[in-house]
C-alpha cells in the first residue's frame, strides 16, 4: 500500500524550529517530527512568493525567470493530475485564500477533490457594510485588506472557528475516512504562520512578551522604523501562532501513530518561505534581497521504504523537488520538463546530486548557491530592464493584467518546457516598487558569516559563482534579456 501526506506551512522560519537550534520557541512536536524523519540542513526556496513556489511543486521546475505569480499555465505539467491519471486519488485541504484569486485560480482543480477555509489575513469572506470598530490602539495601515481582517476576526475569535483549526480538522477527516484505502496523496495546507499572527492567548502566554505599545501584529513590507520592543513583541507574536502550528502538526502525528501509517505513509513537511522579524532591519519579504532567514527553510521527510529516521541531510534540496519526491513514491514517470530530484535520493545518497542551486523573485536578484557560498546578482541598471513576462494565462495575483500592460504583446518563440507553445512576451516590470539595483549584488560566506552581514569582494569567487548562475540559468532555458538585464554575457 502506499499514501502520502504534505504538511504545507507558510512563512514558516527555520530559525524558529528547535530541530533547527533554536532553544526559545515553543514547538515540541517540530522536535518529535525531527526525531521521525530526515531533516534537511540545506533546503531553499526556488521561486518567490506564494503561487510561484505552488507552481514549482506542480511542474518540478523553476518559475521565476520567465513569469511573476500567476496560474498554472496550459502547457505546464502538473503533479496532482498526472498522479490522478495513474490512479491515485489527491485531496487538497487549505486556508491559502490565494487559491481561489485569479492568480491561483487554477490549481485547486487539478486535484481529484478539495476544501477550502476562509478568513486568513485579507481574504474578502465575511460580508459587513459598516466599518469594523478597529480598537484605537490599533493605528490605521488602510486599505481593503485591513478593514477585511478586522471584519474576519470578528468570526474567529474560538481557536475552532480559526482557518488553520478547520483546515486540519479536514485533513484529518480524510485520514480517517482513507485509513484503509490504497493510492492516495492528501496535502495539508495552512496558510499560518504567515501574518497578521492572529492566534489565541494561551498560545502568546508562552511567552515572556511585557510589550504595552500599540496593537501590532502584522508587520508591513517595509524597513524596520519601530522600536526594539516592538520589534521583540512582533517576534513573540510569530513565534505563538508557530507554536499553534506545532500543536497542529503534533495532532497529525498522534493520528498516524493511531492508524498505524508509518509502514506504508509518505510525509514531507515543508514551507515555500521564511520571513524577516527585522532581521537585516527589514520586515517580510518580496523588497530586499533574499537573505538566508527567507531562503533557506526547514525541511523534513518520512519514506517508509527507505526508513531513515532521526537523521540529518545535508545535500542541497530544492521546493522543486517536492513534486518528483511524490511522483518517484508512487511509480509514477517525471515528464522530460522537470528539473526537481526526489528528495529520498538526496537523503539516501552518499555524494551531492547538485552543484548548486537558483532562487529568486521575477524581476529581482537572481541567486545562486553552492551550500557554502550565496551569490545574489543585481540588475545592472536601475530600469531594471529588459524584462518580460511568458505567459498565455495574463493574471496577477488578484486581478487579471491591466489592459495597459497588453497593449504592446508579442509573441516569443516556444520555450524548451512549453511543448511548442508560443507564448505572450509583455513587459514584465509592473513591479518597480522593489527597486532591487539599490541593494547591489552581495556574496556570502556561509560558513564564517552565517547571518549575512559581511559582503565579500572576492573577485575570483565572484567569478566562479558567476559561471554557476549562467549555467543554471542556461539550463532552465532563461530568456536571453535576463542575462542582460542582469550584465551577464550568456555565451
Amino acid at each position: 500500500m502506499s499514501k502520502a501526506i504534505m504538511l504545507m506551512f507558510d512563512s514558516l522560519n527555520r530559525h524558529m524550529l528547535p530541530p533547527y537550534g533554536c532553544d526559545w520557541v515553543h514547538a515540541p512536536n517540530f522536535q518529535r517530527l525531527a526525531g521521525r524523519t530526515v531533516r534537511f540542513t540545506n533546503s531553499y526556496v526556488g521561486s518567490m512568493p506564494c503561487m510561484p513556489c505552488r507552481r514549482e511543486l506542480h511542474t518540478g521546475r523553476y518559475n521565476f525567470l520567465h513569469r511573476s505569480w500567476g496560474p498554472l499555465e496550459p502547457f505546464d505539467d502538473s503533479v496532482p493530475e498526472l498522479l490522478q491519471q495513474h490512479g491515485v486519488y489527491t485531496h487538497l485541504v487549505s486556508d491559502h485564500y490565494h487559491y481561489w484569486e485569479e492568480g491561483g485560480a487554477t490549481y485547486h482543480t487539478r486535484y481529484t477533490s478539495w476544501e477550502l477555509s476562509r478568513g486568513q489575513e485579507g481574504d474578502p469572506w465575511k460580508g459587513e457594510v459598516a466599518d469594523p470598530k478597529i480598537p484605537a490602539c490599533v493605528g490605521d495601515r488602510g486599505g481593503k485588506m485591513w478593514r477585511q481582517d478586522w471584519v474576519n476576526r470578528k468570526y474567529m475569535q474560538r481557536e475552532q472557528d480559526q482557518p488553520q483549526a478547520k483546515t486540519f480538522a479536514k485533513g484529518m477527516e480524510f485520514m480517517r475516512t482513507n485509513a484503509a484505502e490504497d493510492n492516495w496523496f492528501l496535502q495539508i495546507e495552512t496558510f499560518d504562520p504567515h501574518e497578521p499572527y492572529f492566534t489565541q492567548q494561551h498560545y502568546k502566554d508562552l511567552y515572556p512578551d511585557e510589550y504595552d505599545g500599540p496593537h501590532f501584529d502584522w508587520p508591513p513590507y517595509a524597513p524596520v522604523n519601530e522600536s526594539p520592543e516592538q520589534v521583540q513583541h512582533v517576534r513573540y507574536e510569530n513565534a505563538a501562532l508557530v507554536t499553534m502550528c506545532d500543536t497542529y502538526l503534533g495532532k497529525v502525528l498522534d493520528l498516524m501513530d493511531e492508524l498505524d501509517m508509518w509502514e506504508d505513509t509518505l510525509l514531507i513537511v515543508c514551507t515555500d518561505h521564511g520571513f524577516l522579524l527585522g532581521e537585516h532591519d527589514w520586515w517580510a519579504k518580496c523588497v530586499q534581497p533574499f537573505y538566508n532567514e527567507i531562503a533557506h527553510t526547514p525541511l523534513f521527510l518520512w519514506d517508509p521504504r527507505a526508513g531513515c529516521q532521526g537523521e540529518v541531510c545535508d545535500a542541497l534540496v530544492q521546493n522543486i523537488d517536492w513534486g518528483p519526491t511524490l511522483l518517484e513514491f508512487f511509480g509514477v514517470p517525471f515528464t522530460p520538463d522537470m528539473q526537481g530530484i526526489p528528495l529520498t535520493r538526496s537523503a539516501t545518497s552518499d555524494v551531492s546530486l547538485r552543484e548548486g542551486v537558483l532562487y529568486g523573485i521575477h524581476g529581482g536578484h537572481v541567486n545562486v548557491t553552492d551550500g557554502r557560498y550565496v551569490y545574489m546578482r543585481a540588475p545592472a541598471s536601475p530600469e531594471n530592464a529588459p524584462l518580460y513576462e511568458y505567459t498565455l494565462m495574463p493574471a496577477h495575483m488578484r486581478h487579471t493584467f491591466d489592459v495597459g500592460e497588453l497593449q504592446d504583446i508579442r509573441l516569443a518563440e516556444p520555450f524548451s518546457f512549453t511543448k511548442g507553445c508560443r507564448t505572450m512576451k509583455i513587459d514584465g516590470r509592473s513591479d518597480g516598487w522593489r527597486d532591487i539595483q539599490r541593494f547591489g549584488t552581495l556574496l556570502f560566506d556561509l560558513e564564517n558569516d552565517p547571518q549575512q552581514e559581511h559582503p565579500l569582494d572576492d573577485p575570483e569567487l565572484e567569478a566562479r559563482m558567476i559561471a554557476l548562475l549562467v549555467k543554471l540559468m542556461k539550463d532552465n532555458d532563461a530568456p536571453l534579456e535576463q542575462f542582460e538585464r542582469l550584465g551577464l554575457d550568456a555565451l
